[in-house]
């Protein structure tokens, strides 16, 4: 059951929750107070308790504390159907005013949480909430939480834009994932190679390291440094840790951790073509069978399942690729249609945030 909750019993609800919160944080949380969050966008979690929140307008990354979860898994057959109008209700607004970015699931727990924008454009007003296995949509309190923020070195300008008049900020940060103690940032940067990988230890010790990097585009038949990373998963190629990030149009690259060095330039292995005239949405990771997987959403090209066995042996593609799949093989889920966002909750099924009819919904899958 969904409820709406605004003006002073709002008010009151976030500031009970989040006392109790700042009581008990996780380690690394240096702050207490209302994070300056001037947008909300990618998110991932990270040690017990913490949740990451991407900052693009802002060009900064939160580690804020996440109170005790609702005793309400979401389970195998969770379907919420109309999650925008509840969210929108919730914010005191319009489902059609309401842009949810990114959707993560905490581990254990199994509790959707959800970055939301409440409005449009610059102006828009950041908001995370969170969905339980009984489709209750709440707040995440954020009046006094226990917090910390590092700043995105290289960042660009406020008022820089693209060749096409866009504003370039809006894409410094495009993903997040945390793995052994360290979370990496893809994004957009001042630099001459304008896409870049980041990474910063946690708890937040200095300044994030960036690597300007660099991929040839097997569609577009050259070398390229101003696409951004749209999506990415961290990934073990022969024993090696990799991130595996895809690309408008939509190559499939690797770069190995280890090379993601302060201030390098470095050049991905493209192990894919999987489709031109398409952006990749959202994609992870999952094993079934004794095989690992990639289940990866798109704009134009529906959700694929990508083939990871021959990984470790394909040869980068470094020549013009003419037809629309090239290196790692994949599938089609026809069944899947309207995927903007996934993530996996526990080992066997995914949450999906699904658009149909002007509609979003929020529905678990078991995985294919």
């Amino acid at each position: 059951m969904s409820f709406r909750i605004t003006g002073v019993g709002f008010l009151a609800l976030a500031l009970t929750a989040s006392v109790a919160l700042a009581a008990d944080s996780a380690p690394g949380l240096t702050e207490t107070g209302k994070p300056d969050l001037k947008s909300a966008g990618p998110l991932a979690f990270g040690p017990k308790g913490v949740l990451f929140v991407g900052d693009p307008l802002g060009a900064a990354i939160f580690a804020i504390g996440v109170d005790k979860a609702p005793d309400a898994p979401i389970g195998g057959e969770f379907k919420l159907e109309g999650v925008d109008a509840k969210v929108a209700a919730l914010l005191g607004t319009e489902a059609g005013d309401v842009l949810i970015n990114d959707v993560a699931v905490e581990p254990g727990t199994k509790i959707a949480y959800l970055s939301v924008s409440r409005g449009k454009g610059p102006d828009a007003q950041p908001a995370i909430v969170r969905v339980d296995g009984k489709g209750n949509v709440t707040p995440l309190a954020l009046d006094k939480a226990p917090f910390a923020k590092v700043a995105l070195s290289n960042a660009p300008g406020p008022d820089q834009k693209d060749r096409r008049g866009n504003p370039v900020r809006l894409e410094s940060i495009t993903d997040l994932a945390f793995v052994d103690g360290r979370l990496f940032i893809a994004g957009m940067s001042n630099e001459e190679f304008d896409s870049s990988l980041k990474s910063i230890e946690f708890p937040f010790k200095g300044k994030d390291t960036s690597t300007s990097v660099e991929i040839f585009h097997g569609a577009h038949g050259g070398y390229e440094t101003r696409a951004p990373v749209r999506t990415f998963v961290p990934f073990n190629v022969a024993g090696e840790p990799q991130l595996l990030a895809a690309y408008t149009c939509t190559p499939l690259v690797r770069f190995p951790v280890s090379e993601l060095k302060p201030g390098a330039k470095m050049r991905g292995t493209t192990v894919a073509e999987l489709g031109n005239r398409n952006k990749p949405l959202d994609m992870i990771v999952y094993e079934k069978d004794g095989k690992q997987f990639l289940l990866l959403a798109n704009s134009a090209r529906g959700v694929m399942k990508i083939t990871t066995d021959t990984i470790d042996k394909q040869e980068g593609i470094t020549k013009p690729v003419k037809t629309e799949k090239a290196g790692l093989t994949y599938d089609t889920i026809k069944d899947l249609q309207g995927v903007e966002q996934l993530d996996k909750v526990g080992e066997d099924h995914a949450i999906l945030l699904v658009r149909s009819g002007g509609k979003a919904s929020l529905e678990t899958i078991a995985l294919p």
